[in-house]
């Protein structure tokens, strides 16, 4: 594992988010793999809450998200889809074998931006499955898969507007979605170039794009590949853009309960498993680059970040046959 770390760590690039070196993201990487690691080499018998909970119930509970395709939303059936959604399919299957349980029946619970760190702390779902940013801050309350993808912060504005850096926001209302790490971004922005912002915020990502669609905010500060999700799902590529440089920085991971390495073990091995039987990088390509359940296609290729990553799960790597 640590030569795996290493390789990654030898692998790194500059990250082709601006003024974000490989540094900062191989931290994370290797603070969460070696998190993960340490909780498979802990053992131990017995199950953790979480575990015992969900073999009892014989139910694990997945947070999703209504409007973060195509991590997780809704078809057009209102069935809950997605890349998050698939990879915590995996770790239930995972969680299955470790309660030696394969029929374990999923409970889909509706999270928003705003409450899914309190619906982990709060037990209301097992897995959070959406698009939620790895930081320290919030592994101070929770744990994090390994990394899932790699996102920052941009604004989405209408076609004719003229926003295409910081600057240019001057005097401008911002509509941001409560309880995101774009909030605090566009705060310190907003602060350290004195641009008299008005910053409203919104309950949800699609509340967020209705605020700009009636004009109540001149531009959108989300997650690239969320505004890249909204402008394809609503067929708004002649009306809206992505504009600017990065903003912030942000790696994605499923999210759970921390204080159980039983639990992070499991998470860990589906995640082994998945870069072992080389699913991973297809995984992506189907909510990336292939068409949507929903009809549309974002064709956001994998960046070298995200696959370092995932090539370092993959056990078999650097053994002979």
């Amino acid at each position: 594992m640590r030569d795996k770390l290493r390789r990654v760590i030898r692998a790194g690039r500059l990250s082709p988010l601006a003024g974000v070196s490989i540094g900062l993201l191989t931290s994370i990487l290797v603070t969460a793999l070696l998190v993960t690691v340490a909780a498979a080499q802990s053992g131990g018998e017995g199950l953790s809450p979480t575990l015992a909970a969900i073999k009892n119930s014989h139910l694990v509970r997945l947070g999703y998200r209504e409007s973060s395709p195509p991590f997780s939303f809704l078809d057009q059936a209102g069935r809950p889809i997605g890349y998050s959604l698939e990879l915590c399919a995996a770790i239930v299957e995972q969680i299955g074998i470790e309660v030696d349980d394969p029929g374990l029946r999923i409970d889909y619970v509706k999270v928003t931006s705003d409450d899914r760190i309190a619906a982990v702390l709060q037990d209301r779902i097992d897995l959070e499955c959406g698009s939620t940013t790895a930081n320290a801050e919030r592994a101070k309350q929770v744990a994090f898969s390994p990394l899932i993808f790699v996102a920052g912060t941009k604004l989405m504005v209408p076609r004719a507007s003229t926003i295409a850096a910081p600057r240019d926001l001057q005097g401008k209302t911002v509509v941001v979605t409560k309880g995101t790490t774009n909030e605090p971004a566009i705060r310190a922005i907003d602060k350290k170039f004195a641009l008299g912002l008005t910053i409203l915020v919104s309950p949800d990502h699609e509340q967020s794009y209705q605020m700009l669609v009636d004009g109540k905010a001149d531009a959108f500060a989300t997650d690239d590949i969320i505004l890249a999700g909204l402008i394809a799902r609503h067929r708004a590529q002649d009306r809206f853009r992505v504009s600017g440089d990065y903003l912030s920085y942000e790696p994605y991971g499923i999210m759970f309960r921390k204080s159980e390495p039983e639990l992070a073990a499991v998470v860990e091995r589906a995640f082994r498993r998945l870069g072992t039987d080389h699913d991973l990088i297809p995984l992506y390509d189907k909510w990336f680059m292939a068409r949507l359940p929903t009809g549309e296609k974002l064709n956001v290729a994998i960046s070298p970040q995200l696959e370092s990553a995932f090539e370092a799960l993959d056990d078999t790597e650097g053994t002979s046959n």
